[in-house]
C-alpha cells in the first residue's frame, strides 16, 4: 500500500478504540504499513529499572497503528480526505492534492 501519509500530517482515526480522534503523525513505517500518531493508541508497558536512580514502573506510551485506519485531514477544507498526486511543472515536482477540494497539502 502506498503511504499517502507523511510525517507532521494531521490525521483522523477512522476505526478502532480511538475512532474520531485527531493527532499529528510522528513516524511512518511504509514497509510494515504502520504509523505512529501523537496522543493515539496508548499502551501500558511494565518497565524494570535498569540503572541505579532510574525508576521502573508502569508507563503509558503511543503504539503503532495500521496505516489503513487513518486518513489525512485537509488543511484547506478541514475534512478527512483521500490524497492524490499532481505534477506541478513538466517533469519537475510532484505535489499532494486533496481529492475533495483539489487544494495542495
Amino acid at each position: 500500500m502506498a503511504a499517502r501519509v507523511k510525517k507532521n500530517d494531521i490525521v483522523i482515526v477512522m476505526s478502532g478504540k480511538d475512532k474520531g480522534k485527531q493527532g499529528k503523525v510522528i513516524e511512518v513505517v511504509p514497509k510494515k504499513d504502520k504509523v505512529l500518531v501523537k496522543g493515539i493508541a496508548f499502551v501500558t508497558r511494565h518497565v524494570k529499572a535498569r540503572r541505579q536512580g532510574e525508576a521502573g514502573g508502569i508507563k503509558k506510551e503511543e503504539s503503532y497503528i495500521k496505516l489503513a485506519k487513518v486518513m489525512p485531514v485537509c488543511v484547506a477544507c478541514k475534512q478527512p480526505c483521500r490524497v492524490n498526486t499532481k505534477l506541478l511543472e513538466k517533469g519537475k515536482q510532484m505535489a499532494r492534492v486533496c481529492n475533495k477540494c483539489k487544494e495542495l497539502f
